[in-house]
């Protein structure tokens, strides 16, 4: 297994599961309806629908980076993009874009030449490892808010 194929390895288990910190981003995202995760149980804190588009942001930006595109830090509205439709069928669209970016995610990275990965801060290297840090991270902020707009 070559580098590349390793990150691409550790993508999908923090997304999809079998990850060694905990519960992956599908498994924090089961079972929530649409009216749990745009609550707000903690009033400085995002909502789940807000932290999936986030995700889905840069999920969306790393793959764009991967296959070419200039990287850059993402701001503003397309860092959190905002929530704008409200219903459980765009809820259900919501998660469908974030399985979609993070499928494409991983059949890019698992073709990557490994010598293309560079290394330091701006790399790709660093920018996919980050994307895993950033998926586990987020999947125990909503495993929280889940328990939170649940009252438990």
């Amino acid at each position: 297994m070559n580098e590349s194929e390793r990150i691409a390895d550790q993508l999908h288990r923090a997304y999809h599961g079998k990850a060694w910190h905990g519960p992956s981003l599908k498994e924090a995202l089961e079972g929530v309806s649409a009216g749990t995760a745009l609550a707000k149980p903690f009033p400085d804190a995002h909502s789940i629908w807000e932290l999936v588009h986030h995700l889905t942001a840069w999920i969306g930006e790393a793959d764009a980076t991967v296959r070419g595109k200039t990287y850059e830090s993402l701001k503003g509205d397309r860092d959190w993009p905002p929530v704008t439709e409200i219903s459980s069928p765009a809820w259900e669209q919501c998660l469908a874009h974030l399985e979609r970016a993070e499928a494409s995610l991983e059949e890019t990275v698992r073709g990557f030449p490994p010598e293309k990965l560079g290394e330091g801060d701006r790399s790709c290297h660093a920018l996919l490892n980050g994307v895993v840090q950033h998926n586990a991270y987020h999947a125990g902020q909503m495993i929280l808010l889940k328990k939170a707009a649940d009252g438990r």
